[in-house]
């Protein structure tokens, strides 16, 4: 058999200052669904999420609720930890950044950035957005504020530490040069743009006196790391770097495809710190960053003074878990900005899974109970169908599963045009081997909903392999 190179498949960790949103659902379902199709496919999988838990937004959220920042930090990434069943997510790792075996990774990486001569401290003074926790130059603002939070950026002088990006520009021109490292393409031009207009160096911590919710700057007690270059670390100190560059780190990093996942706000640091980061501490790039978009309501961006931000546990609570996937997969687009309601959502949910595939499967299952002497074989093991694999493979998750109800529409097609449930009645030899041939059909759309739609993949599969009809796979709304 032929060995399968390992994969590793990481999202960005969620700040741990607010409940999860919808973008935060998006990016866990899309890697969970590559997690278990890689499995699928033979692969070890290595799947990495956790929680972005320091950095002078969380401590001040913690601080405005009266709470010890640690506690808080707890509050919120059990919150986020807690998606894990609500979307039955199979995730290998969890982890946090306050756990201490990430904080010395964090310093181990400080250190050898700076061994290598690209950690320096100055004095500075600049434009500080506490939503982004990152400094902005006036070409980053739309009229004095950042576009991203609507709020006008901190005036800050203090002296810090630098990191030398502009070190890394011819790198990162040939690094972002290689077709594939980001995905949609759109966004490594973006990326190739950004690098090419220059880079600035950065800087990297805060004074302890004024912010002092961090990882410790090494051999400096004054001075915390900043929050992103803590919270990147994660990416290889989940893998347990450096203690065990021998074992699981040399295994999916090393060795193994290397995926990262996040929206299309972080390619500045996905793509570009955080690849300049690993090139100066001498570890090997990431073959490949998958920017999703994000996820608005009603045509505008979800948000709280607004009214319009959607829940995901809501969701979850509302249809179900694999319907709640099947929302994220299907009708949000894999790369550009989707739109969400609750009436859109509603319409979904009856159409395609109430009296669509769940209404297939009950059909089908009535006629085999009633008109088989026996359960039919399991079906011989097949690969995917190639545009099946193409779509995944591409992170086409909506072909993928435009591709499967595909199958599940001709299916019903097939039962209109055949009518075995009136042939019975005049040929039961011939209507029964339709029925096989429909359950067949049926339990290879079971197998493909194996990554998507876990739950209904093991009911319906059971339910052809015991010929027996299963309670209703996806319950109708209440009026």
């Amino acid at each position: 058999m032929e060995e399968k190179t390992p994969k590793y498949i990481t999202t960005t960790l969620p700040y741990v200052n607010a409940s999860p949103h919808m973008g935060h659902a998006l990016e866990f379902v899309q890697a969970d669904t590559l997690a278990r199709y890689y499995r699928l496919m033979g692969h070890e999988v290595f799947f990495n999420t956790g929680a972005d838990e320091h950095g002078q937004k969380v401590a001040k959220k913690a601080d405005e609720a009266g709470v010890d920042r640690q506690s808080y930090t707890d509050k919120y990434a059990a919150e986020f930890d807690n998606l894990q069943t609500a979307f039955n997510l199979s995730w290998t790792n969890f982890i946090r950044t306050t756990n201490p075996e990430h904080k010395a990774a964090a310093q181990h990486i400080w250190k050898l950035c700076e061994e290598n001569g690209d950690i320096y401290k100055k004095k500075y003074q600049g434009l500080y957005c506490v939503g982004c926790e990152s400094f902005k130059v006036d070409s980053d603002l739309v009229d004095g504020k950042c576009p991203e939070h609507g709020t006008e950026p901190e005036a800050i002088e203090e002296e810090n530490y630098f990191f030398k990006l502009s070190n890394y520009q011819d790198y990162l021109l040939e690094y972002l040069s290689n077709e594939g490292v980001v995905v949609p393409e759109f966004r490594r031009q973006e990326a190739l743009r950004f690098v090419e207009g220059g880079l600035e160096d950065l800087s990297i911590s805060r004074e302890k006196s004024r912010m002092d919710w961090g990882v410790p700057v090494p051999g400096d007690d004054e001075h915390v790391m900043y929050v992103w270059f803590d919270a990147l670390t994660n990416y290889i100190s989940t893998l347990g770097w450096p203690e065990d560059k021998a074992g699981q780190f040399k295994k999916f990093w090393d060795d193994g495809s290397t995926l990262q996942l996040a929206g299309k706000d972080q390619i500045r640091f996905q793509s570009v710190i955080w690849q300049a980061m690993l090139k100066s501490a001498g570890i090997q790039a990431t073959d490949r960053v998958f920017y999703h978009g994000f996820i608005n309501s009603d045509g505008q961006k979800m948000s709280k003074s607004i009214g319009n931000v959607i829940d995901p546990y809501e969701i979850v609570d509302k249809y179900g878990t694999d319907a709640a996937r099947y929302i994220m997969l299907r009708h949000v687009h894999p790369t550009d900005d989707s739109d969400i309601t609750w009436e859109k959502m509603d319409e979904w949910y009856t159409a395609n899974l109430v009296n669509g595939l769940g209404n297939l499967t009950a059909r089908i299952m009535k006629m085999a109970e009633t008109h088989l002497d026996a359960p039919i074989e399991r079906p011989e093991a097949q690969g995917f169908a190639p545009e099946y694999i193409d779509a995944l493979d591409c992170y086409n998750f909506q072909g993928a599963m435009d591709f499967v109800w595909g199958k599940v529409q001709a299916l019903d097609e097939k039962i209109t045009e055949t009518e075995p449930f009136k042939l019975v009645k005049e040929d039961k030899e011939a209507a029964v081997a339709i029925i096989k041939e429909l359950l067949h059909e049926l339990y290879i759309i079971g197998r493909m909903l194996n990554p998507v739609l876990p739950e209904a993949n093991v009911i319906l599969k059971q339910a052809i392999l015991e010929n027996k009809k299963p309670d209703n796979l996806f319950n109708r709304l209440e009026s």
